[in-house]
């Protein structure tokens, strides 16, 4: 699943590491911040000024992605599943763990605590969005904020998507699971409405146009 990884430092005992692949979508999210989200809706900025941004909102996507992977790991702990560290890679972020949990209310809580945290974690940024508004902060500054606030919504909402192995996926799993008593059974229910979401995401997500463009092309989530 990973190449070269590079680590970065622990975290309340849990190794932080970086894939290589991670460096690409940091930079590409730095310039599409820097170089076009920002300059539209915060005009007449300096040049300095969208790229302080685009770094610092790239930085709070990081750190984003980190406490939610480390709510995982840390629910995980409790429930005494061994956890290898967290890794960042293309696709966003992992809590490496060495076991499956071996009860639904474990996969349930530790699912389910990602996406929570999101949720706070986007609450706290939009919280201190608004109280710059108040107080006047430099719209630089209110920007970054609302970014943050913000995609920390669309990871909690795209994370609950019940499409396996994404959080909201094994959410479905460990109700299942809890339900039927039989874990193989939930994995394959799960791992099916997981395959349907990833063979039709394009008309979930994409315009018409879109979609007709990439009929012939695979969609990988």
């Amino acid at each position: 699943m990973f190449g070269k990884r590079i680590s970065l430092f622990k975290l309340l005992g849990f190794e932080v590491r970086i894939d290589l692949s991670w460096i690409i979508i940091a930079v590409l999210i730095v310039w599409s911040l820097s170089k076009g989200l920002f300059p539209i809706y915060f005009k007449d900025l300096s040049a300095r000024a969208y790229w302080i941004m685009g770094i610092t909102g790239a930085l709070g996507l990081f750190l984003s992605i980190i406490f939610h992977e480390l709510s995982h790991s840390l629910v995980a702990r409790r429930y005494g599943l061994p956890m290898k560290g967290i890794t960042l890679f293309i696709f966003g972020g992992v809590a490496e763990m060495s076991e499956e949990p071996t009860s639904a209310k474990g996969e349930f809580f530790m699912a389910i605590v990602g996406p929570v945290s999101s949720v706070i974690a986007g609450l706290a940024f939009y919280g201190l969005h608004g109280f710059g508004k108040l107080v006047g902060f430099p719209d630089a500054v209110n920007g970054v904020l609302s970014y943050i606030s913000w995609i920390n919504f669309l990871l909690a909402a795209f994370n609950l998507i019940p499409a396996f192995p994404l959080d909201g996926g094994r959410v479905l799993r460990s109700i299942l699971w809890g339900v039927k008593k039989n874990i193989r059974w939930a994995t394959r229910v799960s791992s099916a409405i997981g395959t349907f979401f990833g063979a039709n995401c394009d008309r979930f997500f994409l315009k018409p146009s879109r979609r007709r463009e990439l009929h012939d092309d695979s969609c990988v989530s």
